[in-house]
């Protein structure tokens, strides 16, 4: 079999590169001219499926498209073969949060036991779901939970959120509130790492609550129980 050339290769990568980006120039002038809505394209990418490309756009929003752009195809791109959904695994790829890169200082930190096991939680407290999982979590030691309060269901989610956060005692302040119905006291003080919380929640697109989040990226929405939050905390820690 013939070898090419170093030389050769670098040219046969520059033409395919080049007819990558002609291409992905077709589909975003078509597209912006034919749905504006689409004014600002992330990323354009080939999918698994010859033919189609992935279109990224708000992040995290994923569209398909033909070579040309002639067509946009909303929904889950299934690999029946291995039974994945690839569109889902590419938005959890997108979504995924670096625990390490979490602002720590903008939660408060609730220690059981060794407090080994560790993940962080975004929480509106008035969200039914999460009493519901709070009251469950009290069940899992041996865990350093994160507290970030992220009220984004009304205006009293936020004062509410205020008052915790002023708090002399913000855990007791919390879980008075959350298992014990016991509403926190009006207080003030600096509220700025709330503010930052709904934005790093608007960023990462967390839209409910609660939303779990593990030490390697993984997250989890919704109120789920404490032998699930035990298993994810054994497999991820």
């Amino acid at each position: 079999m013939m070898k090419l050339s170093k030389k050769v290769l670098l040219v046969i990568a520059l033409v395919a590169n080049f007819g990558a980006s002609a291409q992905e120039a077709v589909i975003r002038k078509n597209l912006l001219e034919r749905i504006p809505q689409l004014q600002k394209i992330d990323e354009v990418t080939k999918s698994p499926i010859a033919g189609l490309f992935e279109i990224r756009v708000n992040g995290t929003e994923i569209y398909y498209t033909d070579a040309d752009g002639n067509y946009l195809v909303q929904g889950n791109l299934i690999d029946t073969k291995q039974r994945r959904n690839l569109t889902e695994e590419r938005i959890e790829k997108l979504t995924a949060i670096s625990f390490s890169d979490l602002p720590i200082k903008d939660a408060f930190t609730i220690v059981r036991g060794n407090g080994k096991r560790k993940m962080a939680v975004f929480e509106d407290p008035n969200c039914g779901y999460c009493k519901r999982f709070e009251r469950d979590l009290q069940k899992v030691d041996n865990v350093t939970i994160h507290m970030f309060l992220y009220p984004i269901l009304s205006a009293d989610s936020t004062e509410r959120s205020k008052n915790i956060w002023c708090a002399k005692d913000k855990i007791k302040a919390w879980q008075d509130w959350m298992v014990r119905d016991q509403s926190p006291k009006t207080s003030s003080c600096d509220v700025s790492a709330i503010e930052r919380n709904v934005e790093l929640g608007r960023k990462y697109k967390i839209t409910g609550t609660p939303t779990l989040v593990f030490l390697d990226g993984t997250r989890i929405p919704g109120a789920i129980s404490a032998a699930e939050v035990e298993k994810h905390l054994s497999a991820k820690n």
